[in-house]
């Protein structure tokens, strides 16, 4: 086959249905000439990539735009209902699954309760399981008519440590028990995900990360940190030197040595102090008192509710004192990832920090600023995440997506090797800020 600079005619002929997709996704519809000038490809060559991705059905025409004394020129747009991807959230107190068509748009989703949270061990089989009824039920809840080679594949973000092998997709999930768990066989093994679909595993804080870079807050930015604060903390970090983004285990950055025992095993983590568990089981040690038998979640609006005035009555004053504690530890880790990567901003995502984001940032900020280096204090912002509790869903569904587009549009079967492991640069760098909405 004939050859250009190292690459071939199919490499060349890939990569120009991969630009005309994503420039399509982020700024379409948009017509053949302003595509061919956004893609960087001849009018010719933008003319027969269009013709063959219409004939693949991933793109269709969108109408016309008028021009001055001129032929109307035609809108060509990407095909949302053509393709269907699977977000699937593993957190620590829920599963949850959601279908999402080419454009991110929910078509349909699932949760289900993990049970026996809080026992540093988690059923890898029950996770397993709720993960392929999920993708069944709203693979269901899609139609039966629905083709089954539309689903371009299923994103999944869990907890812990992501390792690559020959044999297949490994998690570390020190926190939740798991050691080297074969998920991916398991899931495969399983003979019930949709055969030759493509599976994709991430840590749960880089998908959140990468939902907030796509569609959230981190839009446009260059260097930024999104922080995943649920049940434990993490955070994923995306800079100019590592633009696939990268999930750092933030939580067990070591805060207080000798310091309280963390559910890793180790004394002193960032977690023992900032993590929703952590934080519920100070205020308790300080003598609160969550409801009987309440969840995280519901203990979690107790104590904000203890923690505020009302009519009537005072703040809890150890409530208070547990939420003040809580965002000076997590200032202090945040700094920490401020002096480290000096980010244009950080954002704060996750269940509980979404909960408590509005009660208390201004003071996780004024920490943040007090412990970091004035230089890069000076230049970053800190935020709440824009994509509310459904960013690692949104975030795992980029997975299928990313690759999908780094393939020109090509479905590949899930024995081939991993077209694209950087999610970021199957975008063509700084693409991934430019999309409006979502």
């Amino acid at each position: 086959m004939a050859r250009h600079g190292g690459r071939t005619v199919r490499d060349l002929r890939r990569e120009s249905r991969s630009a005309v997709l994503q420039r399509l996704y982020f700024d379409g519809p948009m017509s053949r000439l302003a595509l061919g000038s956004a893609a960087g490809l001849s009018s010719g060559s933008v003319s027969n990539v269009v013709a063959e991705l219409m004939a693949d059905g991933l793109v269709e025409e969108a109408g016309s735009l008028g021009a001055d004394g001129g032929r109307p020129r035609t809108l060509v747009r990407l095909a949302a209902g053509r393709a269907r991807l699977v977000g699937v959230d593993v957190g620590e107190t829920r599963v949850r699954v959601e279908l999402f068509d080419l454009s991110m748009s929910e078509l349909a989703r699932t949760e289900r309760e993990l049970p026996g949270h809080g026992s540093r061990s988690y059923d890898v089989g029950v996770v397993a399981g709720h993960i392929l009824d999920g993708v069944a039920e709203v693979l269901g809840a899609d139609g039966p008519a629905r083709d089954p080679g539309e689903l371009l594949g299923v994103g999944i973000g869990v907890p812990g440590i992501v390792e690559r092998t020959a044999a297949g997709t490994l998690v570390h999930g020190q926190t939740v028990g798991w050691d080297a768990v074969p998920l991916e066989a398991l899931l495969r093994d399983s003979g019930r995900l949709p055969p030759r679909v493509p599976l994709f595993i991430d840590n749960g804080a880089k998908t959140l990360g990468q939902a907030e870079m796509w569609f959230g807050g981190g839009r446009g930015a260059h260097n930024a940190v999104v922080v995943l604060f649920g049940s434990g903390v993490g955070a994923c970090v995306v800079t100019d030197e590592v633009e696939q983004g990268r999930a750092v285990e933030w939580g067990h950055l070591t805060v207080r040595v000798r310091g309280r025992r963390c559910r890793c095993g180790a004394r002193g983590c960032l977690e023992a102090y900032a993590g929703a568990e952590a934080l519920l089981a100070r205020w308790r040690e300080a003598g609160g008192e969550p409801p009987p038998g309440a969840g995280e979640e519901a203990a979690l609006t107790a104590l904000l509710t203890a923690a505020r005035p009302a009519a009537g009555r005072a703040p809890d004053p150890v409530a208070a004192g547990v939420l003040a504690e809580t965002a000076e530890y997590l200032g202090a880790g945040l700094a920490d990832l401020v002096n480290l990567f000096q980010p244009e901003r950080v954002l704060v995502g996750g269940w509980a920090g979404l909960q408590l984001g509005p009660a208390f940032l201004e003071s996780v900020r004024a920490h943040t600023l007090a412990h970091a280096l004035r230089h890069p204090a000076g230049r970053v912002g800190i935020a709440l995440g824009r994509l509310g509790p459904d960013a690692v869903t949104v975030g795992a569904a980029i997975l299928p997506l990313a690759a999908f587009f780094a393939r020109g549009g090509r479905r590949v079967p899930v024995d081939s090797p991993a077209p694209v492991p950087a999610w970021r640069a199957a975008l063509g760098g700084r693409l991934a800020g430019q999309r409006g909405g979502g």
